[in-house]
């Protein structure tokens, strides 16, 4: 949870009462008929009650409209020794929430004005319409708990056009207030709206009905409040005063300043903050904190902002009556950036948010609790945004440290101490619980510290290439025809970067916006090196590792064109068991060879063969194409008939049977165990095969091509095998050619089984 300082904060005195009404920030004739009826701030109080010295409680209480609350209690340097707890009834679901703590060690204040109360910080808990509250004194403790306890209820109402527009219903109990009061009426802590009978239930006890204003009153300064804002909460900035002997001119940043929702925008009523605004000499450094309270939707982020400033500045006993909201700036979990303080966001406003440091610092506040989950990428791109330009404005980079004179001596979270005019270090940017004793900003938020610095700094962090279109890769070198795509990825927001450039040898080719993740050039012909360059808002540059890129046109070549040979294998009459062959090159990189037709394959740079099938009796177009890294490529085709001559077209000599089965090629096939026995085939071609059948009582053949003997072939097997390639030759040309098979006659298994030839045309 989160605490904070306030300064010289004075109270304003308007009437007292049950409610207070506040008007909205711009009048208009629009009465929001689109969506819901717009309706003003109020903030309500219900007394705690009790009679021992340790305990305050209220007991389930139905109440009007509200989604913001808090406890406050008179004199506001009164500390509060002990636990504040409260549970909430949900508009929505009608369900009771857990209790939930309430933060009560908050930054003391300094010099406050005599109707300023101590207070707890505020919890955003969503539309709700009930309370429950249970305030015990600190175990060991002997002080009493403050007097006044009360509970604040805030209802942010429908101020903007915007939040007119998006719809919703009227609240169950909301009636119009009218004025009772006038501007000097007072009331006690005690005899505010709170329920006419005595609350003394515990928190178990059945739940109370009772309205929180059956003495409703709306102070003269604001009778006349209705819902006519028109500000909506839009990217706009508010006018800075002009500069006079006490308020200072704006100094220009050194980055751009990001979009900021302006008071108006948020629905600020400014009657509720009629003190002047005070202002530092400069902004040496910045402090984050967080806000509390339960998730919330972007679209209630200006009701929070308005709840938490009507809380605040709310007069006693329904508000702090403090005179303005604390933090110089806060930002949503969708990293829209509000004005906080008035005084203009580009001056140096001086802050009530850091106690001790407020007078050379900006406070900056992300709406919700980070104590175990961190803020979102969006709210943290906002921070850095808005700490960069703040600082900025004073040559301070958010990423250095700084000197700070204490305003307080005091003990920070971690244990640090610190005395009153002494000077101490801090990072530029720094959590709320570097120079307070206070949890803030939440664990898990303050670890996210290194990363806002960073990215407020710069330059770019985790710029990569993460791919590059047009080229291909082989090692380290890019391929590229010419015309490339570059991408690129960082982790440093794009809100945050103001351009990115690419590098050819060094040289700026082509500039991009921060919002840009790619762009493309076109590369002349030969070796280049390529780079992406950040520019970070600060104008800080972050730089890839050079890439090397090699551009040609030239296409691969085929040294060998596809040619096809028979191999071994299992033969049948649609299907020839053969070798695709090939070789390409290229004169920079190959990148890979791929079969078109007569099916397809894709085959690496170094592949040269591939064991394929084709069929018989059938020409076929083998179309093969190379590419090289770069994209160029070449195609290369050869036509090619595998022919299957049956054993009976051959020439015989010696004793051969014929025999029949399905399992032999067109049927039939011839055996013979007679030595010397031979068959002779002649065809013109470029490869052939010789088909068999195996078996373990097969015997050996000679076999002779071209009238020459060229080998012994066994055809034993150990198992029987039908249609088998068992000899293959392959010549570099098509021509005429005999081959002829001679039975040897092996002792004890002369028979050979032939089931024909194969050969390629």
């Amino acid at each position: 949870m989160k605490r904070r300082a306030w300064l010289t904060l004075g109270a304003v005195v308007l009437g007292g009462g049950g409610v207070v009404t506040y008007a909205v920030a711009s009048p208009s004739g629009d009465s929001g008929s689109v969506g819901q009826a717009k309706r003003p701030v109020k903030v309500y109080d219900l007394a705690l009650k009790g009679t021992s010295g340790d305990r305050r409680e209220l007991a389930r209480t139905e109440t009007k409209q509200f989604s913001l609350l808090g406890v406050t209690w008179a004199g506001a340097n009164k500390r509060f020794d002990g636990t504040v707890q409260v549970r909430t009834r949900s508009r929505e679901t009608g369900e009771w929430s857990g209790w939930q703590d309430l933060e009560t060690n908050v930054d003391p204040l300094e010099n406050p004005g005599p109707d300023v109360r101590g207070a707890t910080e505020p919890l955003w808990v969503g539309s709700s319409d009930g309370v429950q509250v249970q305030v015990l004194r600190k175990d060991g403790s002997t002080g009493a708990l403050p007097k006044g306890l009360t509970v604040n209820l805030v209802d942010p109402g429908v101020v903007t056009d915007a939040e007119a527009k998006a719809g919703g219903t009227e609240p169950a109990a909301y009636v119009e207030e009218t004025p009772s009061a006038t501007a000097t009426d007072t009331a006690t802590a005690t005899d505010s709206a709170s329920p006419t009978d005595s609350v003394t239930a515990t928190p178990t006890d059945a739940q109370t009905s009772a309205s929180p204003s059956p003495t409703d009153t709306t102070p003269a300064a604001t009778a006349t409040a209705t819902a006519t804002g028109t500000a909506s909460p839009s990217t706009s900035t508010s006018t800075s005063p002009s500069p006079s002997a006490s308020t200072p001119s704006a100094p220009p940043s050194t980055v751009p300043e990001p979009p900021i929702v302006s008071r108006a925008g948020w629905g600020a009523d400014e009657s509720l903050s009629p003190d002047p605004s005070e202002y530092n000499a400069d902004v040496k450094a910045v402090f984050v904190h967080h806000t509390d309270g339960t998730d919330y939707d972007c679209s209630q982020s200006a009701s929070i902002v308005r709840a938490i400033y009507a809380y605040h500045t709310a007069p006693k006993p329904n508000g702090n009556g403090w005179n303005d909201i604390g933090y110089n700036f806060l930002v949503d979990k969708c990293g829209t950036i509000f004005e906080g303080r008035k005084g203009g966001v580009d001056k140096p406003v001086l802050g009530a948010h850091t106690y001790g440091w407020n007078r050379e610092s900006a406070g900056i506040a992300v709406i919700g609790n980070y104590v175990s989950t961190g803020a979102s990428n969006a709210a943290l791109a906002s921070v850095a945004r808005i700490a960069a330009w703040k600082l900025g404005q004073y040559n301070a980079d958010p990423a250095t440290t700084v000197q700070l004179k204490a305003g307080a001596t005091q003990t920070n979270y971690t244990g640090t101490s610190f005395t009153a005019g002494s000077l101490y270090t801090f990072k530029r940017i720094s959590g709320h619980r570097d120079g307070y004793n206070s949890q803030c900003p939440g664990s898990s938020l303050y670890a996210q510290l290194p990363t806002i610095r960073a990215w407020a700094s710069g330059p770019v962090q985790g710029l990569k290439v993460t791919s590059v279109a047009g080229a291909g890769l082989s090692g380290s070198t890019y391929y590229t025809k010419g015309a490339i795509t570059v991408k690129w990825s960082a982790t440093t927001p794009a809100s945050l970067i103001k351009s990115y450039q690419l590098l050819v040898d060094g040289k700026v080719v082509a500039t991009a916006s921060g919002t840009a993740t790619s762009v493309a050039t076109t590369l002349a012909a030969g070796s280049h090196t390529v780079a992406v360059r950040a520019v970070h808002q600060s104008g800080k540059t972050a730089t890839t590792s050079a890439l090397n890129f090699v551009a040609e046109t030239t296409a691969p070549t085929f040294t060998t064109t596809p040619k096809l040979s028979l191999r071994t294998g299992t033969v049948n009459t649609t299907a020839v068991p053969v070798t695709l062959g090939w070789k390409a090159t290229d004169n920079a990189a190959l990148s890979s060879v791929k079969l078109l037709t007569p099916t397809t394959a894709t085959f690496g740079p170094t592949v040269t063969s591939s064991s394929r099938t084709a069929a018989s009796g059938t020409a076929a177009t083998w179309s093969m194409r190379a590419f090289d890294y770069a994209g160029n490529y070449n195609t290369s085709s050869a036509s090619y008939t595998p022919l299957i001559l049956q054993e009976t077209s051959a020439t015989r000599t010696g004793t051969w049977t014929s025999r029949s089965s399905t399992s032999y090629l067109g049927g039939k096939s011839y055996s013979s165990g007679s030595k010397g026995a031979s068959l002779t085939w002649t065809f013109t071609g470029r490869s052939a095969s010789w088909v068999v059948s195996r078996a373990s009582s097969s015997g050996q053949a000679y076999v002779y091509v071209d009238g020459v003997k060229v080998t012994t072939v066994d055809l034993k097997s150990s198992t029987t095998l039908y249609r088998q390639a068992i000899w293959t030759k392959t010549w570099s040309s098509s021509a005429k050619h005999t081959v002829k098979i001679v039975v040897v006659g092996t002792s004890g298994r002369p028979t050979v089984t032939t089931d024909g030839l194969v050969y390629i045309r």
